[in-house]
């Protein structure tokens, strides 16, 4: 590179990389600007993204395309200047305190020979987060790890510190009323996108659960981030509305996969039996399923309307029903009939016997909904959580469950991810939705290596559209 010519600089400002070009390209046009920088080197997407600035003499565009930036200025061969650290290094040794296991091993190196960029997808209690100490001492660069919950701000700060041999106050934590950065820190995603300069200080992201990367607002940390250093952690990457896809830009592409039956396999999780449990509904409630199915389908057919994912039926029926009787009273009788099918009174006698078979397991039970969640709870004195148990009441709880205090615990959505949830041998889905995400999620509560085998079941109702949910979480 001739560094005797005048420089463009590459620069950070607020959530922009800037981009100042030496004063005699400056006089151009943008498009002149542009040729004379990259030439014909930049995609059309990238170039068509830089803005000019219309107070400063100085280009505009998100810090994620730095990498494409510099790839198309060293061809065009344009003298150029990074002003900033690009590749951060901690301030300390680290040291991994176990030894990793054989797909960590090749997990890190598929990482590792994508560039350091890419998505490991590994099932709940394979270890996601030691892969993630793993990247850190391998790089050896500042690090932020992105967390979706305030809960696992601190169980990833004592898990990094554990593995790392570091002391706990060496990993700064933000988010949940707390800003202390450090060269590790942990931030939640709402932090991330609120403070979008504190992305500019790591030369490393770790995306833990990074499904809800994509979404419209998280996918500004990703954007506001100029590293291409990035992690991915998930169990289940795949999204309904299919911006999954956008992980590959966002963070990049899919590097290592295993399931839980290919880890279960290896004897690195727990041997596990899956057993579904057909319930009968009541003769009444049967009658009154078949009626309500058969009043919505009927409307689908009148209005020619077909229904191929939740994101179609919520643009063709719920928002329809906001403005259409018809819609509404299909929208109505369609929820009617999923709560008798998902809700049958048989599932609380098939959860009694259950109950008594694994009188001396830990066992967590799941439901769809929260007032199903409250009636188990009431008929049989178990201890609880939703959404609307206060945080130290479930650390609490929690807390129980893990001593053994607690041997049984019913819960909603609100544990099927960002929670430390104790392991146990049994676990019973009462009711779930169609998602593969979620069951894998809720198979992973027992996952853990244990002696002898975990057990999942499923409480289906017989002949509802709960069979075909059941069929399609699994697919």
């Amino acid at each position: 590179m001739n560094t005797s010519s005048p420089l463009t600089t590459l620069a950070l400002r607020g959530r922009d990389l800037i981009i100042t070009p030496p004063p005699y390209i400056q006089a151009l046009p943008l498009p002149a600007q542009l040729d004379a920088l990259f030439g014909p080197h930049l995609l059309t997407e990238v170039r068509s993204s830089i803005a000019q600035d219309k107070r400063q003499h100085f280009l505009r565009i998100q810090p994620f395309r730095l990498s494409m930036l510099k790839q198309a200025l060293q061809q065009q061969n344009t003298p150029f200047h990074i002003a900033f650290e690009e590749r951060p290094a901690l301030p300390f040794q680290t040291t991994l305190a176990m030894e990793a296991r054989p797909y960590q091993d090749e997990a890190l190196t598929h990482w590792l020979a994508e560039g350091s960029t890419g998505v490991v997808v590994l099932p709940t209690g394979a270890g996601k987060t030691f892969l993630a100490a793993m990247a850190i001492h391998e790089t050896g660069l500042w690090t932020l790890a992105v967390v979706p919950t305030i809960d696992l701000l601190q169980q990833w700060r004592a898990a990094l510190a554990a593995a790392l041999s570091l002391s706990g106050e060496e990993i700064g934590v933000f988010g949940g009323g707390t800003k202390n950065l450090k060269p590790i820190t942990i931030i939640t995603y709402d932090s991330a996108v609120l403070y979008p300069r504190e992305l500019q200080r790591f030369g490393l992201l770790v995306f833990d659960e990074c499904h809800h990367l994509p979404a419209p607002t998280y996918r500004q940390i990703a954007e506001s981030a100029f590293t291409p250093l990035r992690l991915g952690l998930s169990a289940t990457p795949e999204r309904g509305d299919l911006a999954h896809t956008d992980l590959d830009e966002l963070i990049g592409p899919e590097v290592y996969r295993r399931s839980p039956a290919e880890l279960t396999e290896g004897r690195f999780l727990a041997q596990y039996r899956e057993e579904r449990i057909d319930i009968a509904l009541s003769p009444a409630d049967s009658e009154r399923y078949n009626e309500l199915r058969r009043s919505y389908r009927s409307f689908l057919q009148r209005r020619h309307i077909i229904i191929r994912s939740p994101e179609e039926f919520q643009q063709k029926v719920i928002y329809m029903s906001a403005r259409d009787p018809e819609a509404r009273a299909a929208m109505l009788a369609w929820r009617e009939a999923r709560t008798l099918a998902l809700n049958a009174p048989a599932k609380y006698v098939e959860i009694e016997r259950l109950l008594h078979r694994h009188a001396d397991d830990q066992v967590l039970l799941f439901s769809e909904y929260n007032p199903v969640v409250d009636e188990i709870s009431r008929r049989f004195c178990l201890p609880s959580i939703t959404y609307k148990t206060p945080a130290e009441e479930r650390q609490a709880i929690l807390e129980r469950f893990r001593s053994g205090q607690y041997t049984k615990l019913v819960t909603g959505r609100v544990l099927n991810e960002g929670v430390d949830v104790p392991d146990c041998r049994v676990a019973i889905i009462v009711s779930g939705n169609s998602t593969k995400r979620e069951y894998i999620q809720r198979l992973g509560r027992v996952l853990r290596p244990k002696l002898g085998e975990a057990l999942l079941y499923e409480l289906v109702s017989s002949d509802t559209t709960e069979e075909e949910m059941a069929k399609r979480r699994k697919a």
